[in-house]
């Protein structure tokens, strides 16, 4: 019998080196994959229940634990009984109240003269950098920039957009990337604010003078620098640079925020050019009303006095795992962020190593190629605000048993790496 076109495009699919090399893992170790759980019920400290098992979950982003807070539970309600679950049209034709009110609280805390919410970070980056360059201009992306940033460049690319990378970090690279690929009407040069998976910070005043001195734009995707980063978690760029006259900076909504979308910090005039030039705005829907409250109701909270509490729990729980993680001699990638990654290395031992936690009562990302270079895979850590200390303690004996299981790597490893 002849194969349906969709069986054929299946089988065509699973021919995807990706695909077979997700899939292969998968039936490798069907007990230590730990991909695309099932979370049953969730605790006010990172409680989660897991195949009929309790764990702590380090695998969140709600840094500061605002999912849990009751007033951004109960705004969420309030814009349920106010705009229902959702109003239903394009921004390009209306927004409610509650998204106007949103986009101008989120601008007095980050400090811009405006703000432009998108339903997600990635959907803002896949329609604000193509909307941003043409075809005689140049488009320049850090070689380790976010999966959503790198989608955004082969759109802009595809329109036509000359595009360039530079090597991570490295201001000596990007100016020589610039002085390259002269002539240009005028480059944005794409990075990371946090690095998701090490929490690297990129050195933003010295890649800012590079970029001003060569007409070029900087464009900071902060995603997980919102909310837990600088004065009243402003992110990393007023911080580093104390403006953002040469900057977009791009904040997610859905992390330390615990809501939904994403924004864009810009200048009122950017703001109406990226509603005309991001097609993901104009197609991509809005953020639901509900969390357009709850979003308000977060600003409200970072500007308060209480920030500094908040602030200062998540401070003393990524201090009590980075100093127990490094008496360990474990080999930690970041530490400056929630982020902390501890190199594990070869993906069978990387997936092993997180069942292994998994198993001791803790759930931590196991992260391998290609989200990682190839057998340089991580346990993923993230810190979050709501953690119990014992939980922590708890996580970090646990690593120690798992040093008799699984051979990790120490920090002179990192220290080679880097020479």
């Amino acid at each position: 019998m002849t194969a349906l076109p969709m069986q054929k495009l299946a089988g065509l699919l699973r021919r995807n080196g990706l695909v077979r090399f997700i899939e292969h893992y998968a039936e490798l170790f069907p007990t230590s994959h730990l991909k695309d759980v099932v979370v049953d019920e969730m605790g006010a400290n990172r409680e989660i229940r897991v195949q009929g098992r309790t764990v702590i979950n380090f695998g969140s982003d709600s840094f500061l634990g605002l999912d849990q807070d009751p007033r951004v539970k109960e705004a969420v309600i309030r814009g349920v009984g106010e705009w229902g679950t959702h109003n239903g049209a394009s921004r390009a034709f209306s927004s409610v109240e509650a998204n106007i009110e949103a986009e101008e609280k989120l601008a007095r805390w980050l400090g811009t003269e405006a703000v432009l919410i998108y339903p997600s970070v990635t959907l803002a980056n896949m329609g604000a950098i193509p909307g941003l360059v043409g075809r005689q201009d140049l488009l320049v992306v850090d070689e380790q920039a976010h999966n959503s940033i790198q989608e955004g460049a082969k759109i802009a690319k595809a329109n036509g957009v000359r595009l360039a990378t530079f090597s991570h970090c490295s201001p000596t690279a990007l100016a020589q990337v610039l002085q390259a690929q002269q002539p240009y009407r005028i480059a944005v040069v794409a990075l990371d604010g946090d690095y998701s998976m090490t929490g690297a910070l990129p050195p933003l005043a010295d890649l800012n003078r590079v970029a001003a001195a060569r007409d070029a734009v900087l464009y900071v995707d902060d995603a997980h620098g919102t909310g837990i980063i600088g004065r009243q978690g402003r992110g990393t760029v007023l911080d580093a640079l104390g403006t953002y006259d040469n900057t977009f900076v791009i904040g997610s909504l859905s992390k330390a925020f615990s809501c939904a979308g994403g924004f864009i910090g810009c200048t009122k005039e950017f703001q109406l050019l990226l509603k005309m030039r991001s097609n993901t705005y104009i197609f991509g829907g809005p953020v639901p009303p509900p969390y357009l409250e709850a979003i308000s109701t977060v600003c409200d909270i970072l500007t308060s006095s209480e920030y500094d509490q908040l602030i200062g729990r998540l401070r003393a729980n990524l201090h009590r795992l980075t100093t127990g993680a490094t008496w360990l001699g474990l080999a930690l990638l970041g530490g400056q962020t929630p982020i902390v990654s501890v190199l594990v290395g070869d993906e069978e031992a990387t997936l092993k190593a997180g069942h292994y936690l998994f198993e001791q009562g803790y759930y931590v990302q196991s992260v391998t190629f290609p989200a990682v270079p190839y057998h340089a895979g991580v346990l993923r850590i993230q810190v979050n605000a709501n953690h119990l200390p014992e939980s922590i303690d708890g996580l970090l004996e646990a690593f120690a048993g798992l040093q008799k299981v699984v051979s990790l790597p120490g920090p002179e490893v990192l220290q080679r790496q880097a020479a």
